[in-house]
């Protein structure tokens, strides 16, 4: 089972989540562990820490502790570490308790769940911490790696971040790809737009990417909700902030980096979308070290 130990557990664990995890599980123990299984007697009992090794921002640990009960129920997860915290080398953020070959055995899936997890949101936080002071949000994309959506989004929510669409069904985003296809036929943006007010539920806000001020002009007359500022320069950003602050919302996104997202936050735009964040994190660097009983 696992312990709250104090640290917020999510009530009810997605469906997808769960699935993953025992997805994850198969794919590592399918074959069975011979290492462990000829090393480790199944009743000999231990005890575990997860232990932080560089500096960063914890999420997953409720991910982490659902590993080790999915595979056996038996073991016993105290996690120490909320997620969301600013963590050091030598935080310990769990400690685990059971059966050594079990821990054993969860143990990489386990880790790299937390690892990825806490990377994203190390990264975010980083983002965050850059744009501090302005009145900008910084948010993920779809870029995220297949089946761990849910996750990934999570995690840039504990560093500090927020989440654009987490599905397709979310909200009405006109793409390049969307367009070539529309103008091909002859559309012009006043078309698409009518035609998705149309269609859709009057939930969905309609928002399109522009690669041009005159696109971005033409897009906001005929109607859209938001504009995805593609590759934008710092100066056509502020001239359309200076155009549409009050009127549309305005997402700069493309090539954004940590060392020009402030420049991109003081145009003035409302959110600044980074894909980098969820598609290529680096794994923030946490070990588990094993101890006999």
């Amino acid at each position: 089972m696992s312990e709250r130990g104090g640290v917020p557990i999510p009530g009810a664990m997605p469906f997808q989540v769960r699935r993953l995890i025992e997805m994850a599980l198969e794919e590592d123990l399918a074959g069975g562990d011979p290492t462990t299984d000829a090393l480790i007697p199944d009743q000999e009992q231990g005890r575990a820490e997860a232990v932080v090794q560089a500096p960063g921002v914890l999420a997953g640990a409720w991910v982490f502790a659902q590993v080790f009960t999915t595979l056996d129920p038996s073991i016993r997860v105290r996690l120490l570490i909320a997620d969301g915290s600013t963590v050091v080398p030598g935080v310990k953020v769990a400690e685990v308790s059971g059966s050594l070959a079990s821990i054993l055995k969860a143990e990489r899936v386990a880790l790299n769940f937390l690892q990825r997890m806490s990377g994203i949101a190390t990264d975010t936080a980083r983002y965050v911490a850059a744009v501090e002071g302005l009145p900008v949000r910084v948010i993920d994309t779809r870029k995220t790696a297949p089946g761990m959506r849910w996750l990934d989004k999570y995690a840039v929510r504990m560093g500090g971040g927020y989440n654009h669409r987490l599905a397709l069904s979310d909200g009405i985003l006109v793409k390049d790809n969307h367009l070539a296809v529309a103008r091909a036929r002859g559309d012009t943006f006043k078309t698409v737009v009518a035609r998705l007010r149309e269609r859709a539920s009057h939930l969905l806000k309609i928002q399109v990417e522009v690669e041009t001020l005159e696109e971005a002009i033409e897009a906001v007359e005929a109607g859209a909700d938001a504009l995805l500022l593609d590759q934008m320069s710092l100066d056509q950003m502020q001239e359309l902030v200076r155009r549409y602050k009050d009127r549309v919302l305005l997402e700069a996104s493309g090539g954004i980096t940590l060392e020009r997202v402030r420049q991109v936050a003081e145009t003035g735009v409302d959110l600044i979308s980074v894909g980098a964040l969820t598609h290529s994190p680096r794994a923030l660097d946490i070990s588990l070290e094993i101890h006999s009983a």
